[in-house]
């Protein structure tokens, strides 16, 4: 036989056998299938772990940190089993999803701030969207209107947290709960909830974002005029610095707004902050806990604002990166790559957000099976200055990693 026609044959059969796909790059697809498949046995590792009462925070160093239903993140486990069930169908991930779901029942009735809609939305929200159980509906509507009372109409926001060291505090993280009102607003022809939604993303989209449309974690607020005390980054590495996860509240909050409202001034907010950050995130798509903490290329000097660096980083160390912010912006760029009418901004969008979504799936972020306690995702950072959740999984990341496989993979 003559060489060509052996090495023809021999791709012939490699093809025709599958022997060629060690260098096939996995399609979004067949990677939904295996992280999914993962995410059975691993959640199913952490319900079986979970006692009633119990919602997961984290693990670390063969320990788990367990919350009660308070903690602001208690809704994202359930919330991460309904996407699991989403794309997978499989009836016992949906019994647990529903358990762990009517776990957090009470939620209305205990003290709650403005992460109510994290804790609802996730959960109920996506519950009552996947199976239309009419009973999640009172639950929804109650947790709506408690969110709703914490709304000044002076201020023109929601406050964030009930801190006596503030005077009225917003968090950018507050865009994300705004969904709920959206939600509800829709559900129940409540027009009051989808008029406070969007006077406090009008309100942010005035007051969180600097000219280069990066944005403070905090503005603090004179309750009794409205006028601005104070801006501030309190997770961050600078006041005037982007804080990772901060950033991608905002991108998430204002694509997330549009496609509620179908408001264009929201979609062009979320293009702004989008073009701000693309050319920021490392190649993997993965972002540093900071954008311009020490050790990054858009470095802030290492005693700004009176923050030492010591404290977290030395000369030398790797900086760390944020799988949790990385997670994200994932589903935001995804988001964002199908509602923009700039085709290039949602080629780079979705380039950007397949590329992290990549990276999370890939052995430096997922965790195998009966790794990491039953969480997915590892190398996530909760608050860096508070020296808390440090290089550990935590379930948001989690969440927002399955909702960005979700989202992409039905572009």
């Amino acid at each position: 036989m003559k060489p060509f026609l052996a090495i023809s044959t021999i791709a012939s059969l490699a093809v025709l056998f599958g022997a060629s796909s060690c260098c096939r790059q996995e399609s979004m697809k067949e990677l939904e299938n295996r992280v999914m498949a993962q995410a059975v046995l691993q959640f199913s590792i952490l319900d079986h772990h979970l006692a009633e009462g119990e919602s997961p925070r984290t693990y670390h160093d063969g320990r788990y940190t367990d919350s009660t239903a308070e903690w602001w993140c208690s809704g994202f486990f359930p919330g991460s089993l309904w996407y699991v069930y989403e794309s997978t169908g499989n009836e016992s991930v949906k019994d647990m999803a529903m358990k762990q779901t009517l776990r957090l029942s009470n939620i209305v009735d205990m003290y709650t701030d403005h992460d109510i809609g994290f804790q609802v939305n996730c959960s109920f929200g996506n519950a009552y969207r996947l199976t239309g159980d009419e009973s999640l509906l009172p639950v929804i509507g109650t947790a709506s209107a408690k969110l709703a009372k914490r709304f000044n109409p002076t201020v023109g926001c929601i406050r964030s947290w009930d801190h006596n060291w503030f005077n009225y505090p917003v968090i950018i993280d507050n865009m994300m709960n705004l969904e709920l009102l959206l939600n509800a607003g829709k559900l129940f022809g409540c027009d009051s909830l989808t008029q406070i939604a969007c006077i406090h993303a009008n309100t942010t989209m005035k007051n969180h974002f600097r000219e280069d449309y990066s944005s403070y974690h905090l503005v603090d607020y004179i309750p009794e005029t409205g006028a601005i005390d104070h801006k501030q980054t309190v997770q961050g590495f600078a006041h005037e610095s982007a804080w990772s996860r901060g950033q991608s509240w905002g991108l998430y909050g204002f694509a997330m707004m549009y496609e509620k409202t179908g408001d264009e001034t929201y979609l062009h907010h979320a293009e702004n902050v989008a073009r701000y950050l693309l050319p920021l995130m490392p190649q993997d798509g993965i972002p540093y806990w900071d954008f311009n903490a020490p050790g990054t290329p858009n470095a802030f000097p290492d005693d700004v604002d009176g923050h030492p660096a010591q404290y977290f980083w030395r000369e030398g160390e790797k900086i760390q990166r944020d799988a949790s912010a990385g997670a994200v912006m994932a589903s935001a760029f995804v988001t964002l790559a199908g509602l923009t009418k700039d085709k290039e901004l949602a080629a780079d969008c979705k380039a950007m957000g397949e590329r992290a979504i990549r990276t999370l799936a890939s052995p430096m972020y997922f965790a195998e099976v009966d790794e990491q306690g039953g969480y997915l995702i590892k190398h996530c950072v909760g608050n860096m200055q508070g020296l808390s959740e440090i290089d550990v999984p935590l379930t948001y990341a989690d969440y927002y990693f399955l909702e960005a496989i979700v989202k992409y993979n039905r572009l």
